[in-house]
């Protein structure tokens, strides 16, 4: 097999593409005892994008995340997350986002509002989105291309709550989470016109 990935273009016509799960991830960190940021993963991403090369603007992507798939390296910590104290993925297995805004900030550089749905409630978030990257032609012939997007958020606006003191005083848990997601796209087809 040829290992060779060469760069292609966008084209001028919107196209479908798919989330490759193994190449992409959604990352967050929340600070812990006031003192330090504590980082984790959701390992088990799935969505879609149209992307209008043309107008961007006209862009949309709707996103999936298995919420049992968290990770923070800490198997009690990562039980807790799921439970009922925080993510409740026994009755809200899923965290979804789907936009409703596209705005262009720069060269390749985006502000995309939607909605971002967590533990069931679901609250308007922008994210900075990077990208999409150069598309390029992978081994096996599909065509790949790549964005970075970041935002933060109040947990508490999610109806996650909970939170301990600490003996001096604080909190086991701060209220603002950073989330970083990256994510690889596969293209599928163009978009069939529907004048």
């Amino acid at each position: 097999m040829n290992a060779t990935v060469t760069a292609t273009s966008f084209g001028t016509k919107p196209t479908q593409w798919q989330i490759d799960p193994a190449h992409s991830a959604a990352h967050f960190s929340v600070r812990h005892l006031m003192i330090s940021n504590v980082r984790g993963e959701f390992t088990k991403v799935s969505g879609s994008a149209v992307l209008d090369p043309s107008d961007p603007t006209k862009s949309s992507v709707e996103v999936t995340i298995d919420a049992s798939s968290i990770n923070t390296r800490e198997p009690q910590r990562d039980e807790h997350l799921r439970s009922a104290d925080f993510l409740d993925v026994a009755h809200c297995p899923t965290i979804t986002f789907r936009s409703k805004k596209i705005t262009p900030v720069g060269q390749d550089h985006y502000k995309v509002t939607g909605d971002l749905t967590i533990r069931g409630v679901t609250r308007e978030v922008t994210f900075d989105v990077e990208g999409p990257t150069q598309p390029v032609k992978d081994p096996w012939g599909n065509i790949r291309t790549g964005v970075s997007a970041k935002a933060r958020i109040n947990r508490k606006d999610f109806g996650l709550t909970w939170n301990a003191l600490t003996e001096a005083g604080g909190v086991m848990v701060g209220d603002e989470v950073s989330i970083d997601f990256e994510a690889e796209l596969i293209q599928q087809s163009p978009v069939a016109n529907t004048k």
